[in-house]
């Protein structure tokens, strides 16, 4: 198995922390959050990762190389101009001929890959999201009202759960001939997959998920690790 992992963004909700270091170099315990991630990506099978790289990459590759400290093989693409979240693959499609993780470099989560790996085989189409719940409590009474104007329903501050993407996904390399050349978002890609009659399915992850360009996701990967070592 092969993966893709963007780790070419500033990180420009974590600065001043970021001015100095990229995001998937943050730690979170004792190691950077990309190199975490890698780890889970070779424990799932995965031999080969592209690390697509921009905003002071000369760290990154310093720090991780050609891979082989980890046991698995590194090649990095560069960015010359912003490409968006799905615009980098365009840059390595020659290299991507089999089933592939993609995913942002940045994130802190138990997901089982190998059970999302399968479950995207199992469900038959190019693209599988990786998806979570989350909740967004309403701090006001929620009012409905008719065609008339007429009040029909008074929620007060009510928990809204949503199915949000974990910024992980699983492709075929048949999502290249939906994917233009620039500039381009996976938003953008997945819906446009959707719009031309592709099954897009979603692995629902019911474990913990942290997007560590969030400061206060940040925060809690560093405590759930310093209560782990704790044990």
């Amino acid at each position: 198995m092969i993966a893709v992992l963007l780790a070419g963004g500033k990180g420009t909700r974590l600065q001043p922390f970021t001015i100095s270091l990229p995001k998937p170099l943050m730690p979170v315990g004792n190691h950077p959050i990309l190199e975490i991630l890698i780890k889970q990506l070779k424990d799932a099978g995965v031999h080969k990762v592209f690390i697509c790289v921009g905003y002071l990459e000369s760290l990154i590759r310093s720090y991780f190389g050609d891979g082989s400290k980890l046991g698995i093989e590194i090649i990095y693409s560069s960015e010359t101009e912003p490409l968006g979240t799905a615009g980098p693959l365009k840059l390595i499609q020659s290299q991507l001929t089999e089933t592939f993780f993609f995913m942002n470099g940045d994130l802190f989560t138990n997901i089982d890959l190998k059970a999302m790996y399968k479950f995207h085989k199992e469900q038959g189409g190019p693209a599988t999201i990786g998806l979570t719940k989350r909740t967004v409590d309403i701090d006001f009474g929620v009012i409905k009202i008719d065609a008339n104007h007429e009040f029909t329903e008074w929620k007060e501050k009510p928990t809204l759960e949503y199915l949000v993407s974990t910024g992980m996904y699983v492709f075929e390399p048949s999502i290249f001939k939906h994917l233009p050349n620039g500039f381009f978002n996976v938003p953008d890609l997945i819906q446009k997959l959707h719009n031309e009659k592709e099954k897009v399915s979603g692995y629902l992850h019911k474990g913990y998920w942290l997007d560590i360009g969030r400061i206060e996701d940040y925060q809690r990967a560093c405590q759930l690790v310093e209560d782990e070592n704790k044990k």
